[in-house]
This record gives C-alpha cells, sequence and structure tokens, in this order.
C-alpha cells in the first residue's frame, strides 16, 4: 500500500535544502512510480549545495536549478504503481527492480531526432527541476519519455545506486577511445574516477595511471589494479609520466579531479596528437593556453555528459563483478540526517554516502 505522504529532501538554495513532507505523487499515462532503494550523494549535489554557478548562476537565481525541487539523481528502485500503458511502453511490471537514465529527453529536438539524446536541448535531469523531482524521497515519478532499464536483485541498494555514476564513467572512457597497449592518466580517483579506472583497465592499457591528492583513494587505485599511483601535492607527476613514455607523455588523459588545475596539469602531461577527454563539473572557470591544444600539440579534446548508451553494459558488468563498487560505499543516512550526511560528503574522507527512505 502506497502512502500519500512521504518525507524528502528538498533544495531551495545554496546551502537550503529542507526535510519536508510531501505528496507522494500519481503516476499518469506511461509514468511509472517507484519505491527508491537509496540515493547516492554526487560530487554535483555537493557543488549545487555549495553554490556552484553552473547550478545558480552568477546572481545566485538564473542557473540551472529551479526550486524547490527534490534532490538526488543517483538512484534506483522498485515499480510500485503504473500509469496508464506503462507497463507496455517500459517493458516492466509491478515489483520489477529499475532504473531511469539522469535525462528524460523531449524526443522532439534536433539531438533527440539524431539519436544524441544525452544533449537534449529541453535537458531535463532528475534531481534539479521543480517538475523533475529526485531519489531523496520514500517514492520517485518516472515520466512516460524516461528511458528506463531493469536492474538484477543480486545487486545490493548501494550498487544500484552506483549504476548512473558508473554509466557516466564509462561514457567517459569510451570517449577517451583506449587502444590495447596505450598509457592512460585517470586524474582524479574519487567516485567516478575509481569507475572510470576499473573500465579502462577492461580496454588493456600497457600503463594505467591513477592521479589523485588523498592517501587513501590512490590506495583504492592500486587495488583496482592502477600500475602507478601518484599524489600530486608530493611529486612531479607530470615528469613521472614522461620519463615512463620516453619523453612523450600519456595517450589519453581523462579530467575527473573537479579542479581547474588537472586541466593544465593534462595538457602539460599528454603526448602530441593524444587524446584528452574532460569531464569534471568546475565551480570556477579552468584558464589554458589554448595554443598547446593547436600547435603545439594537435590534441583531441573529447568532452563527456551522462551516460548515453551505457546503462546496459554498466549493469552487465556491476552484475558479472567485471567492474566492483562495494568498497567505494561509505555510510546510508536516513532522510532525517541529510545534513549530516551531505557535511560528511564534503569532508572528502569518504567516497559514497547514501540516503535512504525512511
Amino acid at each position: 500500500m502506497v502512502a500519500e505522504t512521504m518525507m524528502a529532501v528538498r533544495t531551495y538554495g545554496p546551502k537550503d535544502y529542507r526535510v519536508e513532507e510531501v505528496p507522494v505523487p500519481s503516476p499518469g499515462p506511461g509514468e511509472l512510480l517507484i519505491e527508491v532503494g537509496a540515493t547516492g550523494i554526487c560530487a554535483s549535489d555537493m557543488k549545487c549545495w555549495l553554490g556552484g554557478p553552473l547550478f545558480w548562476g552568477q546572481d545566485g537565481k538564473s542557473g540551472y536549478v529551479e526550486p524547490p525541487c527534490i534532490a538526488g539523481h543517483e538512484y534506483a528502485g522498485r515499480v510500485v504503481a503504473l500509469g496508464e500503458g506503462a507497463a507496455e511502453r517500459h517493458g516492466v511490471q509491478i515489483g520489477d527492480r529499475v532504473v531511469a537514465e539522469q535525462i528524460v529527453p523531449c524526443e522532439e529536438c534536433r539531438f533527440c531526432r539524431n539519436g544524441q539524446y544525452w544533449m537534449c536541448q529541453v535537458h531535463q535531469i532528475f534531481g534539479f527541476k521543480r517538475d523533475l523531482n529526485g531519489g531523496m524521497a520514500k517514492y520517485n515519478l518516472f515520466p512516460a519519455k524516461a528511458r528506463v532499464h531493469k536492474v538484477p536483485d543480486s545487486l545490493s541498494d548501494g550498487e544500484a545506486a552506483y549504476i548512473e555514476p558508473m554509466a557516466c564513467a564509462w561514457h567517459a572512457v569510451d570517449r577517451g577511445e583506449i587502444k590495447p597497449g596505450d598509457t592512460v592518466v585517470i586524474c582524479g580517483v574519487g567516485n567516478i574516477g575509481l569507475c572510470m579506472l576499473q573500465i579502462a583497465k577492461l580496454r588493456q592499457p600497457g600503463q594505467l595511471i591513477a592521479l589523485d591528492t588523498k592517501p587513501y583513494r590512490l590506495d583504492l587505485a592500486r587495488s583496482f589494479g592502477a600500475d602507478l599511483a601518484i599524489d600530486v601535492t608530493k611529486e612531479d607527476a607530470v615528469q613521472q609520466v614522461r620519463d615512463l613514455t620516453d619523453g612523450y607523455g600519456c595517450d589519453v588523459y581523462i579530467e575527473a579531479s573537479g579542479n581547474p588545475a588537472g586541466v593544465n596539469q593534462g595538457l602539460q602531461m599528454i603526448r602530441k596528437l593524444g587524446t584528452f577527454v574532460e569531464f569534471s563539473v568546475f565551480n570556477e572557470a579552468a584558464t589554458v593556453n589554448w595554443t598547446i591544444i593547436g600547435d603545439t600539440k594537435e590534441l583531441n579534446i573529447h568532452g563527456s555528459h551522462l551516460g548515453p548508451y551505457c546503462y546496459p553494459p554498466t549493469i552487465q558488468a556491476l552484475a558479472d563483478g567485471s567492474v566492483d563498487v562495494s568498497r567505494l560505499l561509505a555510510d546510508a543516512y536516513p532522510i532525517s540526517r541529510f545534513e549530516e550526511a551531505m557535511q560528511a560528503s564534503l569532508s572528502g574522507d569518504v567516497l559514497k554516502n547514501l540516503i535512504v527512505p525512511e
């Protein structure tokens, strides 16, 4: 029996997230109501909470976020109610475990018509818009246009919440176009960087190198197969990578640190004709010398956004153990302790904290 109201974490402004009682939505035509298992706190959630200009604009009001809205975009759950035609549209039944891709495409713009739905011009993403609420609640509504995938019961709620960030990592690695034998550098081995590292390992690189500032993350990177893990605050990472590559530099550099310094570092570290993948969401601008990109090295610069077409391989890899996120999971906090969970995440001392319904 679905309740009439639920507790939810609602976003009103920077550092203004409130735990409130709200109505449980009812599914309309083509829509699914799910009971949420767990929701991960993402780096973008932290940047939004801190007031990042991408989310709130330079004036704190005109950014991407449309408050009030229920936060959270890393989650999965079970179908508890079906709108008219939803079972046929999504291929699911009540009781099925499901995840929706982070973006709900309009299916009408130029990008959607060309199959590039992840760059939809309308760009509705769970957890940031008042009419597309996220998973930090007991129940969540998947719209008719949501891209829904089934989730195996073998995954824990925490592992299922990792499907979205792992899919994003999968896309970023795909954008790197890694070839067997390449020297690959992952800059920033937090939650998604450690996912990237595991996926990159599957591509049989010659050398896989992790960069970070936190020893515990570098230790995890080694345990996941990094050939070298460098603390950039204590060592000359650029020189080390050059020394390992006969002075050329790495073939592929994937920037996932969230720090603008990681961009300039990568431009110095990468070889001529190398591939640079930019993944991070920055709270401040990164200023670089574009001559390095053009005249000096003729680099391939690839952006990476969301996880298009990457949910099926991600779910399979998590289910068969090709990738492992169990060691990345930290603590699970009930919705009423959201503030505590956010502060713990902002400390940088843990990887993935979860919010669970109550």
